[in-house]
């Protein structure tokens, strides 16, 4: 048995909003939506044509286990190539900025944002070869 195609579903208040954040604020494409007319219950999405995440809003999932969105039991890595002018947009279109950028002594320059939801959100990118963290 070979499994595949893994991905996140970040359960949210409210499935619109923060839609908007990681499709418009992000980049990430929507690749399927349910149902296709009206209000969606389940969004997913791919960022760059590699792995993705979902969505899913209010309401009982099939496995019938209590969801808690926010609850801050998930944590989502995005990389990009300038992590200070990332966070500088999403800190324009009204995202809390939970750490600002800072060298990592790993070689990563990271920060964090919150998703509407209140989930972590870590913005990296590799630090130059010549560079070094401070």
């Amino acid at each position: 048995m070979q499994y595949r195609n893994a991905f996140p579903i970040i359960y949210t208040s409210d499935l619109e909003l923060a839609a908007r954040f990681y499709r418009d604020a992000l980049g990430f494409a929507e690749t399927f939506r349910f149902p296709i007319d009206g209000d969606p219950e389940f969004v997913s999405f791919s960022l760059d044509g590699s792995g993705g995440i979902a969505l899913a809003g209010p309401g009982t999932p099939l496995h019938g286990l209590p969801i808690t969105p926010g609850a801050r039991g998930f944590e989502l890595c995005v990389y990009t190539d300038d992590v200070d002018a990332a966070v500088a947009d999403l800190r324009g279109r009204g995202y809390y900025v939970l750490l600002e950028p800072v060298d990592q002594p790993w070689g990563e320059r990271m920060a964090y944002v919150a998703d509407p939801d209140g989930n972590p959100v870590m913005i990296c990118a590799e630090l130059d070869a010549g560079r070094e963290a401070q």
